[in-house]
């Protein structure tokens, strides 16, 4: 593997391009810029495509084109600007149309402000679109793992012809930090990826007229529409499998941190100063935000743990949703938020410990 210093946006378009990723169709907006600069220079030089579209309805829907005929492809933004691609999104989830994307989210709601946040949670969770469509949700820590996650999520979303969404932040996007790449797949590689779809590709031959969900997502008959949410409800229940989770220092924790992206990084941080004075504290941070880790709660020693301390850049809380489902009331939660921009303070998160100490 090539080992590279690296931003987190580009980071990611490189990991995309090197998992076989031609066709990119995005828009400006901060933080996510340097995403679609970075696909601008680099898809030309491996014969992939770069769209800059005339707004993010008009991008991702382009991605809904070529994601049709067969291309692994991508599009990003920046928090409103996915709210703008929510309809193209659920469109590809109806229609069974694998793609990728993300979300270099920042503060809100409205146009909010530039700054990193974790304010998207329940939409890229709960609500990404229209119809309750649901999906794989990646969420980094490190730009490391964003290079790792965004790999694998071109695999995930042909396995399943589904979009799958790479939940990050400002920081996570423009930080700068050593990187492992993956290895670049070959064009032979990348046409055998494109051949395997032919049986439902919008590639010109002639198709069964009552499966062409590629033309018109969805189906013309109510009872199909039924059958068709029953299947994929029976995918999204198959996801248990790829749930991924971070289980940091748990075993003897008598307050547990829950914390994603990087929240979680910095609340790690926290963990071993304060294991250092003799304070159990441990973390769960997980990586699938969707599919959530609550299983990972159940094995927690309640005799123990005091109270889990949800710790998120968002106010009001988003990812505690999930944290209470997980906890099922069997001990209290407790908080530590910032947003608008603010990137969480590690005197912040060990001052919430203390007081939970206190009590």
């Amino acid at each position: 593997m090539a080992r590279k210093f690296m931003k987190g946006c580009e980071a990611i378009a490189e990991s995309a391009v090197r998992a076989g990723c031609r066709f990119f169709a995005g828009y400006p907006i901060t933080p996510q810029n340097e995403i679609p600069e970075y696909f601008a220079r680099r898809l030309p030089e491996v014969g992939g495509t770069f769209v800059q579209g005339e707004s993010e309805v008009a991008s991702v829907n382009m991605v809904y084109g070529a994601a049709s005929a067969g291309t692994r492809s991508m599009t990003s933004s920046s928090s409103p600007g996915i709210a703008l691609k929510s309809e193209g999104i659920s469109y590809c989830a109806a229609a069974r149309i694998p793609m990728v994307y993300a979300n270099i989210a920042r503060g809100g709601p409205g146009v909010g402000s530039i700054q990193p946040a974790q304010m998207d949670y329940l939409q890229a969770t709960k609500a990404s679109g229209n119809g309750g469509f649901q999906m794989m949700v990646l969420a980094p820590a490190t730009v490391q793992e964003a290079v790792d996650l965004t790999y694998a999520a071109f695999d995930y979303a042909d396995r399943d012809r589904n979009p799958v969404l790479i939940l990050a932040d400002g920081v996570i996007g423009t930080m700068m930090e050593p990187v492992e790449l993956p290895e670049m797949k070959s064009d032979e590689e990348i046409a055998q990826i494109k051949e395997g779809k032919k049986s439902w590709a919008c590639i010109g031959h002639k198709l069964d007229y009552a499966n062409r969900s590629w033309i018109e997502p969805g189906h013309w008959k109510t009872e199909d529409m039924q059958k068709a949410n029953e299947d994929a409800n029976e995918l999204y229940k198959s996801w248990e499998k790829d749930i991924m989770v971070e289980e940091y220092m748990v075993e003897d924790a008598e307050i547990v941190i829950a914390s994603y992206g990087v929240s979680a990084r910095i609340s790690k941080a926290v963990v071993n100063i304060l294991r250092k004075e003799g304070i159990k504290v441990g973390m769960i941070r997980p990586i699938t935000v969707h599919p959530f880790p609550y299983s990972t709660f159940d094995k927690l020693d309640y005799s123990k743990v005091k109270a889990v301390l949800d710790v998120e850049m968002s106010i009001p809380a988003q990812f505690i949703t999930d944290v209470e489902k997980g906890v099922k009331g069997r001990c209290p939660i407790e908080t530590c938020l910032c947003s608008g921009g603010n990137i969480m303070k590690r005197q912040d998160i060990i001052k919430s410990v203390r007081k939970i100490v206190e009590k």
